[in-house]
């Protein structure tokens, strides 16, 4: 099945081959080197794309020149400036790629134009909205209730084992919001106990 039909299945299994067709008529290659970005803040780039193969990144600059990521995409992720899409208004975080990478891209007016012609489009928009918000939600309780350590912890047993296997260290501590001298501590004291609460 073709990477972003397979998406779509997940949130909306019923997907007819008609109904596919226009989306899948409206995709475009899109290759990023590594660093290169999809899109960065302050750009209006009003575009979603399914990731084929390599990795990106998703962070918000800080006007004192830091960065803070907030999330990591992997091979068949939908990505893109989703707030951007909905408002029209320019980027206010970026995406980019961690590696060389391939993608997929198309218009969101054509996912919108979708949800006008097609129910089913609309009903997934419905559900993938909902997702991302329940996902925005748990990283928000993450970094307000949960200490650095727990952070750490919560990672590990979360199963998303890519973030750990092929993201650089001094991100995975930004993504954590830790220095990369405090995640070697953690890990450590974690790696001693590894079942201590934190």
């Amino acid at each position: 099945m073709h990477p972003l039909r397979a998406y779509l299945h997940r949130f909306i299994p019923s997907l007819t081959d008609a109904d596919w067709q226009p989306l899948a008529q409206a995709l475009r290659p899109l290759h990023l080197a590594r660093g290169e970005h999809f899109v960065q803040a302050g750009e209006r780039r009003h575009e979603l794309a399914i990731l084929l193969q390599g990795s990106c990144r998703l962070y918000y600059p800080r006007p004192d020149g830091e960065e803070r990521t907030t999330y990591f995409f992997f091979e068949n992720h939908l990505l893109g400036d989703y707030p951007g899409c909905l408002t029209g208004q320019p980027s206010q975080l970026s995406i980019q790629a961690l590696t060389d990478a391939e993608l997929l891209v198309f218009d969101y007016a054509v996912l919108r134009q979708l949800y006008e012609e097609r129910p089913v489009y609309e009903r997934f928009g419905r559900l993938v909205a909902e997702y991302h918000l329940l996902g925005t939600d748990a990283r928000l309780v993450e970094q307000l209730m949960l200490s650095p350590e727990e952070r750490y912890r919560a990672l590990l047993s979360s199963g998303k084992t890519k973030i750990l296997e092929c993201i650089p260290q001094h991100l995975v501590a930004n993504y954590l919001g830790v220095t990369p001298v405090s995640l070697s501590r953690i890990r450590a004291r974690v790696a001693r106990k590894p079942d201590a609460k934190a």
